[in-house]
């Protein structure tokens, strides 16, 4: 199997799903159920080829079992895709696309998606990711029950995983550079979605000095506008000086380019697999930049949704004040990591690879 899947890494399921009368196509991946139900969110877009649609998947639903397990919540690790219909391939029947064609996600496919994950039978737990909505987890739950991220006391998960964000940051800063304030830090902020616009205001407010960075410029600019932050083309975030690097958009973004380019002694964002391979945590040592473990400091958002979805089972309201306690526990554990890293000489996710490894039982 590893020769075929380089990234599978003793997955329980990978599933293909394909719906004719919606024209669905997703994978939906479940790394491990070791602490319960595989939880992870569902994202929607076009990728280069079905293997690459895999590998995020693969990528992901490992990431969601280290994550939920280092948050102490009781879900093992899940992720799904969807294919959106510019996809170049859909599982062995090729078809050309103009590259002008524009994605398209309409509500007959988001419905049978939540129909797959239901006929699961809670073996995996979906959410909001990239390229969903909302409106799309709303309809979803017209067909499933095993879903989180709804309307409710909770809220949306973006806004918890830029507070665990924010106390990361803190935490790093006090680490590296021995500074207990984030006033007049300089924080590079790359990606203007839900969370890195989240992040960003939080920032301001703690008195940081904010650089933006977006793939859509034109919101970037109306977002440094709104809360005094300055903004950069995209192209320019990755290398710019500053104390913390915050990469918030998608994964894969930081390169042997970017890590030669980088000039923030301090690696701390919202992304999930930052990393384009485990070649650029070791270069990032090298140089002494202090990395925090993706799904460690980014894992607010997923405690919110494990919180919401363990009172809706239990037929009770989810208590906020249950999510802020499990955030204020995040710098404590990234402290953990570091002190490890520093008397091993291993990479912080190298270490934090191996304490979440040993939580759902494959030490």
């Amino acid at each position: 199997m590893d020769s075929l899947l380089p990234d599978f890494d003793a997955h329980e399921l990978i599933q293909f799903v394909h719906d004719r009368a919606s024209g669905l196509s997703a994978i939906i991946a479940i790394h491990s159920t070791h602490c319960g139900p595989a939880a992870g969110g569902v994202r929607a877009g076009t990728y280069v080829d079905t293997a690459a649609g895999v590998a995020d998947a693969l990528r992901l639903s490992r990431a969601m079992s280290f994550k939920n397990a280092m948050a102490g919540l009781p879900l093992g690790g899940g992720k799904a895709v969807m294919l959106l219909p510019d996809h170049p391939a859909t599982f062995g029947s090729a078809k050309t696309v103009s590259a002008k064609t524009a994605p398209v996600k309409t509500g007959a496919m988001v419905e049978a998606f939540a129909d797959a994950v239901e006929a699961l039978g809670g073996r995996y737990v979906t959410a909001q990711d990239a390229g969903m909505t909302l409106d799309d987890m709303v309809a979803m739950a017209g067909r499933t029950r095993f879903l989180s991220g709804l309307p409710g006391a909770i809220g949306q998960p973006g806004p918890w995983t830029a507070k665990g964000l924010v106390a990361g940051i803190a935490a790093a800063v006090e680490w590296k550079m021995g500074r207990t304030s984030l006033a007049g830090l300089h924080v590079a902020v790359q990606g203007v979605g839900a969370v890195g616009m989240a992040t960003a205001r939080l920032l301001v407010e703690r008195g940081a000095r904010v650089t933006l960075a977006g793939r859509d410029r034109a919101k970037a600019q109306a977002l440094a506008a709104s809360i005094g932050a300055d903004e950069v083309p995209a192209t320019d975030i990755m290398a710019l000086p500053c104390d913390v690097l915050c990469p918030c958009a998608l994964g894969g973004v930081i390169d042997a380019q970017a890590v030669a380019a980088m000039q923030a002694p301090i690696v701390a964002g919202g992304a999930n697999n930052q990393l384009a391979s485990p070649a650029e945590a070791q270069a990032l040592q090298a140089r002494g930049v202090l990395l925090a473990p993706d799904y460690v400091i980014n894992a607010g958002g997923m405690m919110a949704i494990g919180v919401e979805y363990d009172a809706r089972q239990r037929g009770i309201a989810p208590d906020p004040a249950q999510v802020e306690r499990l955030i204020a526990a995040i710098p404590d554990r990234l402290r953990a990591i570091w002190q490890e890293s520093v008397g091993s000489g291993e990479t912080p996710g190298l270490v934090a690879d191996r304490m979440a490894a040993r939580l759902i039982g494959r030490a």
